[in-house]
């Protein structure tokens, strides 16, 4: 075809290399667990793959994501890798401002752009001047660092959420993480997250889902629970016992189940907050072990926090792998 661009030897080698090398890596690490004696059997198979990158905001569904020390990436987007802050830094979450779950992210041609009802798109540099002022980004006493959006993001955050206090923080490479372990002694000193709420990784199945929904008036959503990885092909609350899991290349390891707070009971689609479901009903028939109940305190668990041991690459339709010793 006229005008068609065809690679060129030396590219099509460099290709082959890096496919070459990436099957050697993932066949010798399979090895290397099979002679440390790890076994593991099949328990369900990933059906969602989920990004948040603005905290508190609209996620996205991704055929793909890389699994980093942080938690899911795809490209320029990384889960919960901006917030938006009040004046004295600490994080905004949508248990204050309920109407964060009406925006949406998108990233193109290294831009960020956010969009929310009756307001224009606003696009923002994921690269973002050296000039602009670095946060302290706070939550639940610890913190993480965090480069300001600017005037405009700020104005545009402002105006949708009827506020004047409020700026818009990203997390860059190579800056100050919040440790898990800070709060929460079944994290490792090794965890690390943005400005997630305590882990890099939340794994739900479809079938507590479904079985929580029998108990309720008013179906809820997965979306109301904001997992990364949403699993299928395993019974209910399932995921509460798998410990250490294997899914495509990346090894993760539980920490603990997720203590649910008010933020599930804000309607994804509207932004009101309904107060009482769905975890009046989860609070019915779900409790934390004994041992977790001064972290838990009155919150009901449903889906499972993960460390990540090894990084790595995870598609929709992958098998998930329980861990034996």
């Amino acid at each position: 075809m006229p005008g068609a661009a065809f690679p060129s030897p030396l590219a099509a080698c460099v290709c082959t290399a890096v496919a070459l090398a990436l099957a050697v890596a993932t066949a010798w690490r399979w090895r290397r667990r099979r002679s440390s004696g790890l076994r593991w059997k099949q328990v369900g198979r990933v059906s969602g793959l989920f990004i948040y990158p603005v905290k508190s905001c609209r996620g996205l569904a991704v055929e793909e994501a890389e699994v980093t020390r942080l938690g899911l990436r795809r490209g320029d987007l990384g889960d919960r890798c901006w917030t938006v802050i009040k004046e004295d830094g600490n994080m905004l979450s949508a248990k204050q401002e309920p109407r964060l779950v009406l925006i949406s992210v998108t990233c193109k041609d290294g831009c960020l752009t956010l969009n929310a009802p009756e307001m224009e798109p606003l696009k923002i540099p994921v690269e973002l001047p050296r000039t602009n002022s670095v946060w302290n980004c706070r939550r639940f006493g610890i913190q993480a660092e965090g480069r300001d959006c600017g005037e405009e993001a700020s104005r545009w955050i402002n105006t949708f959420l009827n506020s004047e206090c409020y700026r818009l923080a990203h997390y860059e490479p190579n800056m100050v993480t919040r440790k898990p372990r800070d709060i929460l002694p079944y994290f490792q000193p090794t965890d690390e997250v943005a400005y997630a709420e305590g882990s890099p990784t939340l794994i739900i199945s479809e079938a507590s889902l479904e079985d929580l929904n029998t108990r309720l008036e008013k179906k809820v959503t997965i979306t109301n629970f904001r997992p990364n990885i949403l699993v299928t092909g395993c019974n209910p609350y399932e995921e509460d016992t798998w410990g250490e899991i294997l899914i495509g290349n990346v090894q993760l390891k539980g920490r603990m189940s997720c203590p649910r707070c008010i933020f599930t009971t804000i309607d994804p689609d509207t932004g009101i907050k309904d107060q009482k479901e769905p975890l009046k009903t989860l609070k019915s028939y779900r409790e934390c072990d004994p041992s977790e109940q001064h972290a838990f305190r009155s919150s009901p668990p449903f889906g499972w926090l993960y460390g990540v041991e090894e990084t790595g690459i995870l598609k929709v339709g992958d098998p998930v792998y329980k861990i034996f010793q």
